[in-house]
């Protein structure tokens, strides 16, 4: 045999060598001190979560809807992003489930907003406690394009409540935001008549 066909015979031999074997008890220690970190965090999200609703425990109980809320004026599909203190677009309300997001039907009728979620706790704003609608960009864990989110101010009890909901249909929110505006410039005026 040559010597270069020699040489060439060893480099082929030498390639064929297995890659060398790697410590299967060390990946699976990393993999599952990673599981217990993230469990970690995820167990300190959650008792925050009870925490913040701990101390928001002086929250009145939700109003339900009345038994005959009347015709309603309009009514919306979409979505319930959350609840803040109004004003303070990142101090979510988390009391009596208002924390929850979830699919959200809204109906307007002369008696207030009823706000069905599937999945969780429906509630209803009276129509004296509704202080404005507007237009958003935000509330506590979603922002959207400026314009993309109806947020509706109400009293309840000694607190201000800004609650963020998405049309499925997006040109819907302008008409939300006249109607309760106008319901609450209506209900203003006949207060200060009598």
């Amino acid at each position: 045999m040559t010597p270069f066909i020699h040489l060439a015979a060893e480099a082929v031999a030498a390639e064929q060598k297995s890659a060398e074997v790697t410590d299967v008890a060390a990946r699976i220690g990393w993999v599952v001190g990673l599981l217990l970190f993230v469990a970690l965090l995820y167990w300190l999200m959650r008792q925050g979560w009870k925490w913040r609703g701990t101390l928001q425990s002086d929250l009145p109980e939700l109003p339900t809807a009345p038994e005959a809320p009347g015709e309603a004026k309009l009514s919306m599909s979409g979505r319930y992003h959350g609840s803040t203190t109004a004003g303070q677009w990142l101090d979510r309300i988390v009391a009596h489930g208002l924390g929850t997001r979830s699919r959200a039907e809204l109906t307007l009728t002369d008696a207030g907003l009823d706000v069905v979620r599937p999945g969780a706790a429906d509630f209803f704003v009276p129509a004296a406690a509704l202080r404005e609608a507007r237009l958003d960009k935000g509330i506590a864990g979603k922002v959207l394009a400026e314009g993309g989110l109806l947020v509706v101010t109400w009293q309840h009890g000694d607190k201000l409540i800004d609650s963020g909901f998405r049309s499925d249909r997006a040109a819907e929110h302008a008409a939300w935001v006249e109607a309760i505006n106008s319901m609450n410039h209506s209900i203003s005026t006949e207060g200060t008549a009598r």
